[in-house]
Formats: C-alpha cells, sequence, structure tokens
C-alpha cells in the first residue's frame, strides 16, 4: 500500500518532468551550447572483459553462525561475486553470493558498526558485558552496513589485507552509488527531478544521502524513508529475546520489506517509464514543430515570474548565502584540488617508473607488459586511494547545519568519480599518443626520449582539463548547497502565489512548460551571478592551479580526437608475440585483473589451511549438518583454520546448502535470461545446489598440476593471450549493478534459458 501510495505520487512527478526534459533535450541538441572542448581522449569501454580484483577473505554466514572462507571476484561493473572457493570459480559453477553495494557503507570496526545498528533500532541496546550482535576472529572486519538492505559480514589476516580490500569495497560502493547513466538526455534528468519535486513537496530541502543506485533502488529508498518509521514503532515493541537477538531480527525484518519494496517499485517503473517512451514520438514531433513558440512562451512566463520573485530572492541571497559563498568555495577547493594534484603525481610517477624500468631491464617486451598495467590505473583502487582520501579530508563544518547539508559524502563521491574519469582520460590519451609512435622510434634511446615527451603533452593537457572539470564541479556544488537553501526560505512568501501564473502557458505546451521548474529557474539566477564571479576570482588569483575562464585551447592536436575514435589498443595482441594456448581453466585464472594479489613476500596468508582450493571434484559422502553455534563461537584464527580444515573435505562435495547467501528469495523463479554458456551435465552425486541455482556450467577440466601458492600469491600477467573461441569465463551479469550498459561479447555458443545467466539475472534484484 505504502509503495503504491509513493510511486503513484511520483509518477505524476515524472511525467511532468519528462516532457520538461525532452524540450531541454531537443532544445540543447538544436541550439547547441556545449562548454569548453576537452584536450584528453575518452575511453569509450574502460574495463571490457576485466576482473578489478579477486582474493579469498572470510564471510559470517548468519544462518548457521559460522565464518566461511570465501572467494571474492570483482568483475568489471563493481558487482561483489562470492564463491565457495577459488576451484569453484574456476570450474564455472555459480556463485553463492551477488552484492550490489549501493548504498552501502563500508566500515572496518566492530564498534561503528554497533553504533550504527543501535541508533537503527532506538532504545534497544545490549548491556555491558552481553554478547554483541557479532563477534569478529580477527583484528581486521570489513562490514558492509545498509539502513534498509541486509548486511554483509567480512574479515581478513592482516592489516594490510584490510586496507585493500577497503579500498576495493570502497570502490565498488563509488560506482554502484553512481547507477543512473549520464548518457540518457531525458530519462536521467526527468527521474532526478521528479524525486526532488517529490521530496520538496513533502517538505524536504537539500541534499539526500540516499540518491544512489539504479532508478529502482533510488525510488526502494524513497518508499523505505517513508515506511521503516511506522514499521520500527509497529514492530519495534513486540520484538522477543536479548538485545543481540531484537537487533539481528529487526535488520532481517528490514531487509524482507526492503526486497518487497524493491520488487514491486521495480515493476511499477518500469511500466511507467515504458507509457512515457510510447507516448515520446509524439510529444518530440510536437516539440521540434513548434519549437520557436515554446520558447517564446516560456521565456514570457520567465519575466512575469521573474519580477514577481526575483526582488524577494536577490535580499534573501544578499542577507543568507553571498557572505558565507567564498568559505564554502574555499572549503570545497581545497580537498578537491589536493585530490586531483595527487591524481597527476600518480600518473608521473607510474609512467616515470615506467620508462625507468625499460631503460634498464629492455625494450619494447616490456614496454606491453607495463602499459597493460598502465591501461587501467585508473581503476586500480589502491593506487587511486591516496587520490581518493585527499577528498575525504572535506569538511563544511557550521556551514552543513546552515544550509541543511545532511552529508558531504555526495560532494566527495562526485569529485572521485571526476578524479578516476580524469586519470583515465590521461592514461588513455598518452597510450594513444605512444602507440602512434611506436612505427617510427629506433632503439631503446628513442622510445625513452618519447616516452618523456608524450608525457609532457599530456600533462599539460591534464591540467587544463582538471582545471575545467573542477570549475565545474565547484559551481554545481554550490548551487547544490544554497539553491534547496533559497527555496526553502522563499518558499512561505513564493510557492502559494505560483499558481496564478499557469494561465499563462498555452495548452498545447503544458506539457514543456512547468511553472514549478521555471520558479526555480528564476532562484538559480538569482544567485548565479555570485557564484560564477567566486569562481572566476579564485582563477584569476590562480589558488589550486585553476585556469582563468579567458585561458582556452584550440585544437592543439587537431588530429588527436580521430585517433581517439579508433579500434582500442591491445597491447599484448599486436606487440606480445605469439605465445602458447593453454587450458581454458588456466586462462580463468589467469584473467586479466587490475589490482595484483598480495605477493609472496608479504607473508604467506593460511586462507588454504583447509586445502579448500586444492580439492578434486570427487569427495566423501557429506557429514551431518553441525549444530548452530552461538554467534562469535570461533574464538580465534586457530579456531577457524581447525574449522575449515574440516570444511574443506565437507563443501567440495557440496555440503550444507545455504539458501540465503543467494541474494534470490527462496522459491523465486528464475526468468529467462541472457544466453552465454551451454547448458551442464548434472551435478555430482551428493552435491547440494543453492536454492534457485538448478542449473550448473558445464565442468571444466582440472587444470593441469601446478604448484597451489597462498592465496594471495601471483600477480595475474596481463601479457596472457586471448581466449580461444569457445571459452568464456563467468561474468556476472551486468544488471548485478543496476547498470545498463552493453553486455560484452560472448565467445560461447547461445544457450537454452534457466543456465548460470538467468540465474545471475534472477538474483540482480537483490542487495
Amino acid at each position: 500500500e505504502k509503495t503504491g501510495k509513493v510511486l503513484g505520487e511520483f509518477a505524476r512527478c515524472y511525467k511532468e518532468q519528462y516532457g520538461v526534459a525532452l524540450f531541454n533535450s531537443v532544445r540543447y541538441e538544436i541550439e547547441g551550447n556545449g562548454g569548453p572542448q576537452a584536450q584528453l581522449l575518452h575511453r569509450k569501454v574502460p574495463l571490457e572483459d576485466h576482473v578489478i580484483y579477486s582474493g579469498n577473505l572470510f564471510q559470517y554466514i548468519e544462518e548457521n553462525k559460522k565464518w566461511r572462507n570465501r572467494f571474492c571476484v570483482v568483475p568489471h561493473n563493481y558487482g561483489l561475486v562470492l564463491y565457495e572457493n577459488k576451484l569453484a570459480y574456476e570450474r564455472e559453477l555459480p556463485p553463492r553470493v551477488l552484492i550490489n553495494s549501493a548504498g552501502y557503507k563500508v566500515l572496518t570496526s566492530v564498534e561503528q558498526y554497533l553504533e550504527l545498528v543501535s541508533s537503527s533500532l532506538p532504545g534497544v541496546a545490549p548491556k555491558s558485558g552481553n554478547a554483541a550482535i557479532i563477534k569478529c576472529p580477527t583484528d581486521f572486519p570489513l562490514i558492509l552496513w545498509h539502513p534498509y538492505a541486509r548486511h554483509y559480514y567480512f574479515c581478513v589476516m592482516t592489516g594490510k589485507e584490510q586496507e585493500k580490500w577497503g579500498a576495493v569495497f570502497q570502490d565498488c560502493v563509488r560506482h554502484c552509488n553512481n547507477g543512473i547513466s549520464e548518457d540518457s538526455k531525458v530519462e536521467a534528468p526527468a527521474f532526478t527531478d521528479a524525486v526532488r519535486m517529490y521530496r520538496q513537496s513533502k517538505e524536504q530541502y537539500g541534499t539526500w544521502d540516499m540518491l544512489c543506485g539504479n532508478q529502482s533502488q533510488i525510488l526502494s529508498n524513497l518508499v523505505m524513508e517513508e515506511l521503516l518509521p511506522e514499521l520500527r514503532s509497529a514492530i519495534g515493541p513486540r520484538l522477543k529475546g536479548k538485545a543481540p537477538e531484537r537487533q539481528r531480527t529487526w535488520i532481517q525484518i528490514s531487509d524482507a520489506v526492503y526486497r518487497m519494496v524493491y520488487e514491486q517499485t521495480q515493476a511499477q517503473y518500469d511500466a511507467l517509464v515504458a507509457k512515457c517512451e510510447a507516448e515520446r514520438p509524439q510529444l518530440e514531433s510536437t516539440i521540434r514543430t513548434d519549437v520557436d513558440q515554446i520558447i517564446t512562451s516560456k521565456e514570457h512566463l520567465c519575466s512575469k515570474i521573474r519580477a514577481f520573485v526575483l526582488p524577494k530572492a536577490e535580499i534573501c541571497v544578499r542577507n543568507h548565502v553571498q557572505p558565507y559563498i567564498s568559505s564554502i568555495l574555499e572549503a570545497l577547493m581545497t580537498p578537491t584540488s589536493q585530490g586531483f594534484a595527487e591524481v597527476r603525481e600518480v600518473f608521473f610517477k607510474e609512467v616515470t617508473d615506467m620508462n625507468m624500468n625499460i631503460v634498464n631491464e629492455g625494450g619494447l617486451e616490456k614496454l606491453v607488459e607495463y602499459m597493460e598495467k598502465l591501461s587501467h590505473l585508473a581503476f586500480h583502487p589502491v593506487k587511486m586511494q591516496s587520490c581518493y582520501e585527499k577528498m575525504e579530508q572535506l569538511k563544511l563544518e557550521g556551514l552543513q547545519q546552515r544550509f541543511d547539508v545532511s552529508s558531504t559524502s555526495v560532494f566527495k563521491q562526485r569529485a572521485q568519480i571526476h578524479m578516476r574519469q580524469q586519470m583515465d582520460d590521461a592514461v588513455y590519451t598518452f597510450e594513444t599518443l605512444l602507440h602512434q609512435e611506436l612505427g617510427k622510434l629506433q632503439g631503446k634511446d628513442d622510445l625513452c626520449k618519447s616516452i618523456q615527451r608524450i608525457l609532457e603533452r599530456v600533462l599539460k593537457k591534464y591540467d587544463y582539463d582538471s582545471s575545467t572539470v573542477r570549475k565545474k564541479f565547484f559551481r554545481e556544488a554550490l548551487l547544490q548547497i544554497t539553491i534547496p537553501f533559497l527555496l526553502k526560505k522563499l518558499a512561505p512568501t513564493c510557492k502559494g502565489e505560483l499558481a496564478k501564473f499557469q494561465e499563462l502557458i498555452f495548452e498545447d505546451f503544458a506539457s514543456f512548460i512547468l511553472v514549478e521548474n521555471t520558479y526555480e529557474e528564476v532562484v538559480l539566477q538569482s544567485v548565479m551571478k555570485d557564484i560564477m564571479q567566486a569562481v572566476k576570482e579564485a582563477a584569476v588569483q590562480r589558488k589550486h592551479n585553476l585556469y582563468r575562464d579567458s585561458m582556452v585551447m584550440h585544437n592543439s592536436d587537431p588530429n588527436l580526437h580521430l585517433l581517439g575514435e579508433g579500434v582500442p589498443i591491445d597491447w599484448a595482441e599486436e606487440h606480445g608475440g605469439q605465445p602458447e594456448a593453454e587450458p581454458a581453466a588456466d586462462k580463468r585464472r589467469r584473467a586479466k585483473q587490475v589490482v595484483s594479489v598480495i605477493q609472496d613476500d608479504e607473508g604467506a596468508l593460511p586462507y588454504e589451511a583447509g586445502a579448500e582450493g586444492l580439492l578434486p571434484p570427487s569427495s566423501p559422502e557429506p557429514r551431518e549438518p553441525e549444530p548452530a553455534v552461538p554467534p562469535g563461537s570461533p574464538g580465534g584464527v586457530a579456531e577457524i583454520r581447525e574449522m575449515l580444515a574440516e570444511e574443506g573435505t565437507e563443501e567440495a562435495a557440496g555440503g550444507q546448502a545455504e539458501e540465503w547467501l543467494t541474494n534470490a528469495s527462496p522459491g523465486a523463479g528464475v526468468p529467462s535470461g541472457d544466453k552465454g554458456h551451454p547448458t551442464a551435465p548434472p551435478p555430482a552425486p551428493g552435491a547440494e545446489i543453492p536454492s534457485g541455482d538448478k542449473e550448473h556450467h558445464p565442468t571444466a577440466p582440472p587444470p593441469a598440476p601446478r604448484a597451489q601458492a597462498p592465496s594471495g600469491d601471483k600477480e595475474h600477467h596481463p601479457t596472457a593471450p586471448p581466449a580461444p573461441a569457445g571459452t568464456d569465463c563467468h561474468q556476472p551479469s551486468d544488471k548485478e549493478t543496476g547498470e545498463e550498459v552493453a553486455p560484452p561479447v560472448a565467445c560461447s555458443p547461445p544457450q537454452p534459458a534457466g543456465t548460470m545467466e538467468s540465474v545471475v539475472e534472477g538474483v540482480q534484484t537483490e542487495f
């Protein structure tokens, strides 16, 4: 009932905003008005067929209250995919868990987690000395916390691992939070404006932390924001048991409700979008036919609203906003510019180190190896962490309360995404220019000189582009902070009078011109001049390496953008020779990976104590399931190792089916998904299939015998040859993170519905 009510009101807002967004898109297409041309090239498909990271870590299984060793893979779409063990991944068995991390927080201490859990259910706090909701057997936990969905508990053995996994998890959250594609010039702005208008109709102004994920996730958060307090007051007093048990029960209830809300929201939103898309051709035809009249009508309306609103708005800006603009800008500029300077430094260091290594170790072969690594530098969470950390220093202090900014995380993540994009643009421009030069070079000395010369060219382009990106970011952030504040201040005197302006809009144009939107544009104009002036002054003073607006680089490399339109460069294929073919299982193990695993000299990890990853497909009969034990009963690392040793034999055969580990609801039907893998033979006798995962991939032949290093063993070499036709690694569906991106080219024949890709699609709606 609550979902239907919220979605009904949202649908009204969305239909109104859809027409406005469509008009703005057509007008922009006709009139142009783009900003400065970027000097760096932009890569179209940055991470195709790559894995960000993979490795072992412990996961706490709530159903049997035990810690289990899991092999975690982070594919190119940043979904977290957990397998039983490394062997299960290599044999292309279905994953245990698929996690969409949008809306989650990454916590590195149990204390932080317990504080958040206690605040989510007021009045329920464990007494001192009582068992907590979760006990971590090591000193290095990693917890994914969500205000509505289920929580995930992990731990690792060393601080270095915790840092690395923490950086990887943060990157996943950052990417998944940015789930609305900016390529959509109509649907995306219509959706975000509709959410904003809906919240403003409930007197909720200012930034919103849960505007993260794809559209269905954001709408689910919108429903839960209203529904959860009612649920808490109705159910909270009825929860039984000690405080930890009540907290655990509440988390499960909240998660179950969130899943139901999500399913309903997704169906209703998809129907809404389909309806608007069906009406789009007729609307667009009207816009293109009458665009001049629509613009004239809007300008007339705008002049009338401006005469009424602007005097009040200017007084409000002068008294409540203008004195603080410079302080807000300075607070934003310092950490942001430090972060972009760190991006420049990391890029310079990586290229310089590569150049020195080529001098010392020899020519083109080493260049291929290093360029394969450099090409994905922007997506290396550990190397980029020093850049992202600079932005974590952002604090608005007293300004945050004054302007009703609930959290600075919105600005931090936006700046961090800009940093990653600028790094990738710099790397792609560098490798494109170097690739063009390779045919002209004579010997190692020429190569090194050319690398240095190209590096200097790219850094100049980076300085210009980063200045442009930062200035745009500062302007947008200042508007995002001040406009909601102004709207809230002006609402008592202006909002009620807006209805009288409706009669100024022709009925034929009412779908493309809204009084509410025009009013907000007038308020924006009242403060925009001061914001533009503040950013301009900062650039004139050369603060934080910002360029003046008058400094424009026009086509300094007229042919460079033509190079960027070519086929993506494959360094290994073009310059790495033709190594011998290797078994499919070895290719899967050596899949190109952006982040290297921990090296042997960093200390062997005891993950493989149970030899889980080395077990053959056949194993003894499964034993009876052990009785559940209280949480945290494995009191230390030694007990984990013993448990894993016992578990290794048990779980290779299938063991206990942990049904709730998959992100599918029990008994949920699995829709037909994408075709990508041939159907598999039935599993070995005694093997247990997780709920919803009733079909397996073909069992790959066991890999050739070789020494098994600890789980953080060898770095994946990017020079591994491409997979021959007919072999395919399991790549989780792009929908795991709610993205709408083109599916990677599959190299295996089509399969009937109901196979692994179907399973992935069937669980992608969960978190």
